[in-house]
């Protein structure tokens, strides 16, 4: 299958971004809930500015990760197969019914709890609290994704990526 020069070299730039991304998040996930993350710990947010950066890192990183694939390597791959890209709706309905996304309707629900956590927190640590310990319990979906997304690019020989 051959594809347009421009797309081929998008194609990779965001397959080197998204091993990056998925790579830092994993990292802060790992150090973030290591002993889990409390409704306390939420509410000492304030007094341990290391926690509190470690939260901004997760939530920074969890959302970036779910954009670069959700915006832009989901529509790129729809692109480089052939298809039209669409809305986002229809991008990752597309997405599940290959195969290539467990839910649409997750992943939307994760979008919402992205927000959650940018938002909603600075007024309930409760919250916040759910919602990372939902964004940790589900962190696989995205980057479940990505691979699926990249690994199908690379079978089809439209990226080098392993």
């Amino acid at each position: 299958m051959s594809i347009p020069r421009k797309l081929q070299e998008r194609l990779q730039f965001l397959a080197r971004v998204v091993d990056r991304e998925t790579l830092h998040l994993r990292s802060t996930d790992q150090r973030l809930f290591v002993s889990g993350f409390t409704v306390e710990n939420a509410r000492s947010l304030e007094d341990n500015p290391e926690l509190a950066e470690m939260v901004d890192a997760f939530v920074s990183r969890f959302g970036r990760l779910q954009d670069t694939v959700g915006d832009k390597l989901l529509p790129a791959w729809r692109s480089a197969v052939g298809e039209d890209p669409a809305t986002m709706t229809d991008n990752l309905d597309r997405a599940e019914r290959l195969g290539l996304i467990d839910s649409a309707d997750l992943w939307l629900t994760l979008r919402q709890l992205r927000n959650q956590m940018i938002h909603d927190y600075i007024e309930d640590p409760m919250v916040l609290a759910n919602a990372l310990q939902t964004a940790h319990a589900h962190l696989h979906i995205l980057t479940d994704a990505a691979h699926a997304l990249l690994n199908d690019l690379a079978k089809r020989g439209l990226i080098s990526w392993s």
